[in-house]
């Protein structure tokens, strides 16, 4: 076992982070009834440590149906029974900062669960009352109220679904996720007080950040016009009203020393940067290199961008190869389409592991040695591939949403092997777990990679100890070959990555500090495969 990463005491830790995502459910199950908790994750943050991250996102934790993997609400200052309680939280945190290790809770502003006392108030209280004014409820349209207020789109992928439901008393109610997640009214100052007031309880019990759900999409045009009429500026998203929150949530979380990470889908570079001000988040996810398909071009081009859309305003770039909601990498970079596009999500799609397994291991390499902080998705750093769900346990909603055309984002949630010779490879339940484990999911375990020189475990842990080496200057790209990329941050330290077709000569070096793969009998490097090196 290595030894724990010293704690680092500067403010600006999470500008160059390694920062691992926890889905909790399918992280460790400490107590055996299927179920990841708490208690399975406190036990694993040795692993956590030997791996050298130096910050843990929890995915929500809280009080919740699960109707939409725990991001509908039902109690934000309360741990789901399922995963344990709040003094364990406590102690989890805790023994994490212990460790060199920071944590990172998600909020979820835009909605909360109908199982949420403010909803649960609001549908008792009848239309018209104040209980109703902290959402959007409306009259229908139609000669009987019986048509939808307007014609917004649901924001799951794919999904034919109307984001208004209907309620007996004639009100509609708006929910641009599941019927189960009703939007909040942000222009009422009661939800900005209430979400200010769970900023501080949280910080107070010592976590060192936030993640912010669906960034862009809290605020509404309070007219709640119809889109096809009314495209520009969108009724819903990255509306100018947002920035006077993020701006009242800064002011909370420097008192703190807290950080900010916004999920923030915006195609507009100008637009996007205004998030990340001084006085507003601190980073956002990128999430033009998640999507990005394995070509050198593209990819030079997505790295390109990220640094410039951050330059004005000072902010470093985050980089992430998958998450919660998104294809594995492996799997993704088997595939004929490398890219990732929530709308070209299909059953059978073709997979070629072994292959999908080299440029994961070659993007590894890529990630790390780029400018900024890097997020770490469970179990990518067991080269997991995504997982094929048997349709009678789909449990995502964006699967019946969709009417089944989408296989729904529950085979990258599939509960983490960790001892090949235990049942359900040693997650640590007594019975199946909440998601079923795939026949060969044994031969990615912990314990079968923790010791083996050349396993995908191991290439992480070195790259990751060894990622301080770039140090904190710009990117330099150098010279390359088509279909290569080659670049320096650091004096002396270069990575390159080949995806041409051919092998590519190495420049001159001294040391051949970490590959993804081994070098050819040449010494050149091969096709799909990247170095570091020291010059």
């Amino acid at each position: 076992m290595g030894q724990p990463i010293p704690a680092r005491t500067d403010r600006d830790w999470w500008r160059s982070a390694v920062i691992y995502q926890v889905y909790i459910r399918s992280f460790a199950d400490g107590d055996g009834d299927g179920t990841g908790d708490l208690a399975g994750l406190r036990a694993k943050l040795p692993y956590l440590a030997e791996l050298g991250v130096h910050a843990l996102w929890f995915t929500p934790w809280y009080v919740s149906p699960l109707k939409d993997g725990g991001y509908d609400v039902a109690d934000y200052r309360a741990i789901d029974p399922a995963f344990g309680t709040l003094a364990e939280a406590e102690k989890l945190i805790a023994e994490a900062r212990e460790l060199g290790i920071r944590s990172i809770v998600d909020i979820v502003p835009n909605h909360v669960s109908d199982r949420h006392w403010w909803f649960r108030a609001a549908l008792a209280a009848g239309p018209g009352s104040p209980e109703r004014a902290l959402f959007h409820f409306r009259p229908g349209r139609g000669a009987h109220g019986e048509l939808p207020p307007n014609d917004w789109p649901s924001q799951f992928a794919g999904s034919t679904e109307p984001v208004w439901t209907r309620l007996a008393d004639g009100d509609w109610y708006l929910h641009l996720f599941t019927p189960e997640q009703p939007d909040l009214n942000w222009a009422h100052p009661a939800v900005r007080q209430e979400h200010e007031d769970i900023l501080r309880f949280w910080f107070e019990r010592g976590v060192a950040g936030v993640r912010i759900d669906s960034a862009a999409l809290l605020a509404k045009d309070p007219d709640l016009p119809d889109l096809a009429t009314h495209p520009e500026p969108h009724p819903f998203v990255d509306r100018d009203e947002l920035h006077d929150i993020y701006r009242s949530w800064r002011a909370v979380a420097d008192a703190y020393d807290g950080v900010f990470v916004g999920e923030v889908w915006l195609p507009d570079a100008e637009r996007f940067a205004r998030y990340l001000r001084p006085d507003e988040l601190h980073t956002a996810f990128n999430f033009s290199f998640l999507s990005c398909p394995w070509d050198a071009d593209r990819l030079r081009a997505a790295i390109d961008t990220t640094l410039a859309e951050h330059a004005p305003v000072g902010t470093p770039a985050t980089w992430v190869l998958c998450n919660h909601d998104v294809t594995r990498t492996v799997t993704r970079y088997g595939r004929a389409d490398t890219g990732f596009d929530f709308a070209a999500k299909a059953f059978g799609t073709p997979t070629d592991l072994a292959l999908g397994t080299r440029r994961a291991r070659a993007a590894a390499l890529l990630s790390l040695a780029l400018p900024g902080a890097v997020y770490l998705y469970q179990g990518e750093e067991l080269g997991l591939p995504e997982a094929e769900i048997p349709v009678d346990r789909i449990q995502d909603p964006m699967y019946f949403r969709s009417q089944g055309a989408d296989p729904g984002r529950d085979g990258c949630r599939v509960p983490l092997p960790w001892a090949a010779g235990m049942p359900y490879a040693g997650f640590g339940s007594r019975e199946e777990p909440w998601l079923p484990q795939p026949v060969d999911w044994a031969s990615y375990a912990v314990d079968l990679q923790q010791d083996d020189p050349d396993s995908m475990l191991t290439l992480y842990r070195r790259a990751i100890a060894a990622r301080p080496l770039f140090g904190d200057g710009p990117l330099t790209w150098l010279p390359a070959p088509e279909g290569v990329l080659a670049f320096t941050r650091a004096e002396g330290m270069t990575c390159m990555v080949n995806l041409a077709s051919a092998p590519a000569e190495l420049p001159e070096y001294s040391q051949l500090l970490l590959a993804s793969g081994p070098l050819d009998d040449k010494g050149r490097l091969p096709q799909d495969t990247a170095a570091w090196l020291r010059s």
